[in-house]
């Protein structure tokens, strides 16, 4: 029994610490003779699972550093605001740089729907009056959310609590509270610490200080501060400002974050259009023409004044009594420029100073003039019956004898008709392009009838503006040179580029010789109108017209009656022309005669003009 204990290896009779210990050893012997190639696999498994293990960490890693970074972008970007500010639209001026129409700043207010559901009133504490509400004011100093916001606000817009809790209920982050807020309530809303719920964005409203003084030539704009009709429309891309931004990062309060601007373009203000009306002119010609409309019960009238030496437009009226930016404004045009009529017989300045010109007549000529002559089967007769008539040229045009134009004018060719009517801007554009101007109407002579080719020579079978016939007789006052006539005297964008229109090229339409002539006989005109329209201490030269009409049926039935002036006659300086549709009288020297010697005495007073000289050159208007 001995032996066989003594076979035995002393370390197996250890206790069971020491079996493991000589079981360990064995293992890790066991490993070590194993063949190599068993052991380079189980190395190579080792190291592929660390090598996936720390792939999986760096791909987590990234994924952390990237969601950051992402995440942190988001958050970013929810920060993010950028703010339009809105340039503001250009002035219009009149010649002496009186504002008639301007933008002031404006805002539109707007409420976010959740931010005034979220909103809890900060106590004032004394030490927090840049955030805080003091609801002690208030009728409800306990109230939160829409019934808090509507408890500050409402008393400010002049609004109930229930109406603006009404509007400030509900999910949207933009509804719209009030427009057209001046700088001021801003200020004062700004004082209540709403900026989570209440924002304003940067907007103007278009004002027009004289009301009515030159509406329908202003025009207006729409909702959005675009010109839509008048000067308004015609210059809009000089009057429009441009938009500039701002893009930075405000705080979750609203408020901007120093430092945080990323990107800033300057807002540029509209140019400025200066016209050449003068406002003081156009106001006086305004009552001028209202009193003589109202007088003669006229369907309307319209008048204009125009400087000789320039073609500017000094005045530019009619009877419509429209405000300047109302609806009625954005929908109604000028007359001057887009009523058509037939002159009558101020067209006859046009046929005396042709014939002058071509040589066909001097103004000392003599005729005997029949009441009524009949040329190819067609009769013509003068307005008023009378006996046989001895008188000159001139006298022709001071009588406004229809038969002795007609008769005078037996060498004047047809083409030569047409010639001179184009020459003096008939059935031309004035070059002002106002918005819904027109050039009138004449039909080429080739086209005319056999009674229009005779007609035309007295201001009939055409259709003129007021502006076209203004500019006759302006030619003839300006020594037979027909001017470019303007509206805009100047005018920039908001670049300060120069975008001044251009005017009609200035052409000679007659000589000096034969424009004195035609003033002369005009003034004889006015001498013999005298009675009506009187300057006192001024000679001027005038041409009266009556002609027929379309009335509402469409038929001849109505009249438009007409004077046109050119003053002093010694030295012309302006056009006065007046019209007016369906006066109670039919005669023009004393229908719109009497407002246009109104007119033109305000203007010598106005511009300090010198008295005239004796007229002593009168050419004889009878023989």
């Amino acid at each position: 029994m001995t032996g066989s204990h003594d076979s035995h290896n002393p370390q197996d009779s250890q206790d069971s610490h020491g079996r493991r210990k000589a079981t360990s050893r064995r293992s890790i012997s066991g490993f070590l003779h194993l063949p190599w190639n068993s052991m380079l696999k189980r190395v190579v498994v080792v190291c592929v699972l660390i090598a996936i293990y720390a792939t999986f960490c760096v791909v987590r890693l990234a994924g952390f550093q990237l969601g950051g970074a992402s995440v942190a972008q988001q958050a970013t970007a929810s920060r993010t605001v950028t703010v339009v500010t809105h340039g503001t639209r250009g002035e219009i001026v009149d010649t002496n740089g009186q504002v008639l129409a301007q933008s002031v700043e404006r805002y539109t207010m707007y409420a976010d729907q959740n931010g005034a559901a979220a909103f809890k009133p900060v106590k004032c504490t004394g030490t927090n009056s840049s955030i805080c509400q003091n609801m002690d004011s208030t009728s409800n100093p306990d109230a939160t959310g829409v019934e808090a916001v509507a408890e500050l606000l409402a008393p400010l817009l002049g609004v109930s609590e229930m109406e603006l809790g009404g509007e400030l209920a509900g999910t949207s982050s933009y509804v719209v509270l009030q427009k057209n807020v001046t700088p001021q309530l801003k200020q004062q809303v700004e004082a209540l610490h709403l900026s989570t719920v209440i924002g304003f964005e940067s907007t103007s409203q278009r004002q027009y200080p004289d009301g009515t003084l030159l509406g329908d030539v202003l025009g207006g704009v729409d909702d959005e501060g675009t010109g839509v009709a008048g000067i308004e429309l015609m210059m809009n891309d000089a009057l429009q400002g441009q938009d500039g931004s701002t893009t930075y990062q405000q705080a979750l309060t609203g408020e901007r974050i120093p430092g945080t601007q990323t990107d800033a373009s300057q807002a540029l203000n509209g140019g400025t259009v200066k016209l050449t009306i003068d406002s003081d002119v156009q106001w006086y010609v305004e009552q001028a023409l209202k009193e003589g409309v109202t007088s003669q019960k006229a369907k309307w009238g319209v008048a204009v004044v125009q400087e000789v030496s320039t073609g500017k437009i000094l005045a530019i009226a009619d009877s419509q009594d429209i405000t300047a930016g109302s609806d009625e404004a954005k929908t109604t045009a000028s007359l001057a420029m887009t009523q058509t009529f037939e002159p009558g017989s101020t067209g006859k300045v046009i046929t005396t100073a042709a014939l002058y010109q071509e040589g066909l007549q001097e103004p000392t000529n003599q005729f005997t003039i029949p009441n009524t002559i009949s040329v190819d089967g067609q009769t013509y007769k003068d307005a008023e019956a009378h006996s046989v008539w001895h008188l000159t040229s001139a006298g022709i045009l001071c009588y406004s004898s229809n038969v002795g134009t007609i008769m005078e004018s037996s060498g004047y060719s047809l083409e030569k008709r047409y010639e001179y009517l184009r020459k003096f801007g008939i059935g031309q554009d004035s070059g002002i392009n106002f918005p819904g101007a027109t050039s009138g109407l004449l039909s080429d002579y080739s086209q005319w009838d056999g009674r229009t080719q005779n007609v035309v020579l007295f201001g009939q079978g055409y259709a003129v503006t007021a502006l076209q016939m203004t500019n006759v007789v302006a030619t003839i006052a300006n020594g037979g040179v027909r001017l470019g006539q303007s509206l805009i005297e100047s005018a920039t964008d908001a670049n300060g580029t120069d975008v001044t229109p251009s005017v009609n090229e200035t052409t000679r339409v007659v000589d000096e010789s034969a424009a004195a002539n035609t003033l002369n006989a005009m003034e004889s005109v006015a001498e013999k109108d005298n009675k009506w329209d009187s300057i006192p201490g001024y000679r001027f030269a005038s041409k009266s017209g009556t002609a027929q009409v379309a009335g509402d049926d469409g038929s001849l039935s109505s009249i438009v009656a007409d004077y046109i002036i050119a003053l002093p006659a010694n030295d012309p300086k302006f056009v006065v022309s007046v019209f007016m549709k369906d006066p109670a009288g039919t005669e023009g020297a004393w229908t719109s005669g009497p407002v246009t010697a109104k007119i033109g005495q305000f203007l010598m007073q106005k511009y300090k003009v010198p008295q005239s000289p004796a007229r002593t050159d009168a050419i004889p208007v009878k023989w």
